[in-house]
């Protein structure tokens, strides 16, 4: 049987890209797999148009995976159409709790935000579907975290950067793990303006039949002081609850 060449080439371009989490440069990507720059160059453009790949502008422009390439590994890890799965259950909790719903997942050391739901009044948020944002700051990151390997969380925040976004946010691996331990004695995490001032957030993880944790589920709404956010995160932890079993855990949270 003949192989499409192009096709052969493309795939090695996005598991090389897969395998470099910090990215990597179009003249790399030519030297390892010794291909023309012109053909790597139109094969890795129309990645990026496509959304598998993402481009990094900078001294040099690199390229690492894509949020389309992410949720297409994600549906076949799982056997099942995930986002599909979820969907439904995250856009009824908006309406019923009348906060903005978000479901992430992590990139590397960061989360990527991978669904959007809003009530019927929404607030006014700036992350959008596919934004990145740090997982030491953001609630969704945090659940993530705490439920991590052990092994591979440590391996993550080796690679976090901490820089300040409000005099909220946290600053050290130290601090880091004194939340993460307080989060898995919860069952959820809070982003108590760490990420925006007059942001206030909190998230639970959600597993998958593997029993590993697969992203997790925020409510994100304006800072009020009379807001009871220990309610919120409890009933933020009983939908995320709800949503690993749907996608067949059987474990306890």
């Amino acid at each position: 049987m003949k192989l499409n060449r192009t096709t052969q080439r493309t795939v090695e371009i996005l598991k090389l890209i897969s395998k470099n989490q910090e990215g990597i440069t179009l003249d790399d990507i030519c030297q390892r797999l010794s291909l023309p720059k012109t053909s790597a160059y139109d094969i890795v453009t129309t990645l990026v148009a496509m959304g598998m790949v993402n481009v990094v502008k900078g001294q040099k422009q690199t390229y690492t995976i894509g949020l389309t390439a992410y949720r297409i590994g994600i549906n076949y890890t799982n056997n099942l159409d995930f986002i599909g799965t979820i969907e439904p259950e995250l856009k009824a909790f908006a309406k019923d709790v009348g906060k903005t719903v978000f479901f992430g997942v992590r990139s590397d050391h960061e989360v990527v935000y991978i669904c959007k739901f809003e009530p019927e009044n929404p607030i006014i948020t700036t992350a959008t579907v596919g934004t990145k944002n740090p997982m030491y700051c953001t609630s969704l990151g945090k659940a993530i975290l705490a439920y991590m390997d052990e092994e591979a969380r440590e391996q993550v925040i080796n690679r976090i950067k901490f820089r300040k976004k409000t005099e909220q946010t946290i600053m050290s691996q130290e601090a880091l793990k004194r939340e993460l331990k307080a989060v898995k004695e919860r069952g959820y995490a809070l982003d108590a303006r760490e990420m925006e001032e007059h942001m206030e957030c909190v998230g639970a993880p959600v597993f998958g039949s593997d029993g590993n944790v697969v992203g997790a589920i925020s409510l994100s709404s304006l800072y009020k002081p009379t807001e009871d956010y220990q309610v919120l995160g409890q009933i933020v932890h009983k939908k995320a609850v709800e949503v690993s079993k749907l996608l067949g855990f059987l474990g306890k949270i």
